[in-house]
């Protein structure tokens, strides 16, 4: 029953996955602009740009274009580059790495944080703390990444010099410095996934306090907060792991906005910039790749709850 839940799941993800790839391609095929336009100028001839765009193979049909792209994908292919000529795998190693190093210090904080809070919030339910905590994720989850970007830059950097405004990376930094150089953008990151974490996981304890074995442990003087960690959590994990999991996903695919605040070279800075100048290939291997990672990540999370919870192997 597990493994054809699992398989279940891993057809969807690659109908998902293929059904991303197109509406990736029709929207990269509407972005305003011409690339051979762009790449030679205002000033070249209709001759020169068509030209161009016959080399670049702008002038085969769309079906046609999507079928090579899926095929050269299937083959390990991205293609070229259409702004440096470079190939787009290389372009993407060169960043990738870069968006993994932000994303994962940012879970290392904002995961175990974000549920020892939702765990505080749960064992203090409608006090004080409790409702600290729920009026500050709030506040982190409606206000955009952009603006407490710059908050932060504000406090942090302009005002307090306590760490660099643009966060540019190079491999000739230490550990250290490079900690340090990303962490506007880490804590930017933390204050977003941490509430939102904290309140499904405040959420996914508080139903399970009230279920009668509980009032039972409480009778017999076993203290709050362990049975929150040792009967309550085990119980609530299957809703954990997923939103831990999506967290996950958010990190990386949700990093766009924030490399951009912070001229980050990653792979969402790469898209954007790849937006801006046309760069068709480079955008399309980009927005797969973050589909990919969320896909893949969300299939994670199910197969997990599933381990973790055994009622649901056997849906009624």
């Amino acid at each position: 029953m597990l493994w054809s839940l699992i398989g279940q799941r891993i057809f969807w993800g690659c109908v998902t996955l293929l059904v991303v790839s197109l509406l990736i391609f029709l929207g990269t095929e509407i972005l305003p602009g011409d690339v051979a336009q762009s790449i030679l100028g205002q000033e070249a001839t209709p001759e020169a740009v068509a030209a161009l765009r016959h080399d670049l193979g702008l002038d085969v049909p769309p079906l046609q274009r999507y079928l090579d792209w899926i095929g050269g994908l299937l083959r390990g292919d991205l293609g070229l580059s259409l702004a440096s000529g470079k190939p787009v795998a290389e372009l993407v190693g060169a960043r990738l790495g870069n968006t993994f190093f932000l994303a994962g210090t940012a879970a290392l904080v904002a995961i175990p944080l974000s549920l020892a809070l939702g765990l505080l919030a749960a064992l203090h339910q409608d006090r004080a703390l409790d409702r600290g905590l729920s009026v500050s994720s709030l506040i982190a989850i409606s206000a955009p990444e952009f603006l407490i970007g710059y908050i932060l830059v504000y406090l942090l950097s302009v005002h307090a010099g306590l760490f660099p405004a643009l966060s540019r990376l190079t491999q000739r930094m230490d550990l250290l410095e490079q900690l340090r150089t990303i962490a506007l953008p880490c804590l930017t990151l933390t204050a977003v996934v941490a509430a939102h974490t904290l309140r499904m996981t405040r959420a996914s304890i508080i139903p399970v306090l009230a279920q009668p074995y509980i009032e039972t442990a409480l009778l017999k003087g076993v203290s709050r907060a362990r049975i929150v960690v040792v009967h309550a959590l085990p119980n609530a994990l299957a809703p954990i792991i997923s939103v831990v999991m999506l967290t996950l996903a958010y990190l990386v695919v949700g990093v766009v906005v924030v490399e951009v605040v912070f001229s980050y070279p990653g792979m969402g800075k790469l898209m954007v910039d790849g937006v801006a100048k046309r760069d068709i290939p480079l955008v399309q291997a980009c927005g797969l790749l973050f589909a990919s990672v969320y896909i893949l990540l969300n299939l994670m999370a199910d197969v997990l709850a599933v381990l973790a919870n055994p009622r649901l192997r056997h849906p009624k």
